[in-house]
């Protein structure tokens, strides 16, 4: 006699991918917090030329134009608004120093203006950036 047992047919057996994208997504996260975003100052200046130069690794980018306007962060800053914006910047990351990219045409009291207000507010490494040679 034959054995009549019923047999359940086979279900092929599928992968769950969720604790991958667990994994995945959590990998995106910490790389997104750690991850350190470059500040620029929002506008382009025709940085002067230097004979001796290093290489800065800044915190605050404050842009000088040759109108002698101060732009910080894509914005345009008075004067005298300008240790406001350095302070808050600087309790972003309080051991970083701060480049003055300055155009050409820009006058020296306002890049001394700029780098009094910024040692004022506690900043000692005070740099301005150069353009290539």
């Amino acid at each position: 006699m034959r054995d009549r047992t019923y047999r359940q047919p086979e279900t092929p057996q599928t992968i769950d991918l969720t604790p991958m994208l667990d994994v995945v997504f959590i990998l995106l996260i910490f790389f997104i917090v750690t991850a350190t975003f470059i500040r620029e100052p929002g506008v382009d200046v025709q940085r002067t030329v230097a004979v001796t130069a290093e290489q800065q690794k800044p915190a605050i980018l404050v842009a000088v134009t040759a109108d002698n306007q101060i732009w910080i962060d894509g914005q345009r800053v008075m004067p005298e608004n300008l240790r406001l914006h350095i302070l808050r910047l600087r309790n972003d990351n309080p051991r970083g120093g701060l480049v003055i990219q300055a155009d050409r045409q820009a006058e020296m009291a306002t890049l001394s203006k700029v780098s009094d207000v910024a040692r004022a507010a506690g900043i000692d490494a005070v740099a301005v950036s150069t353009g290539d040679r």
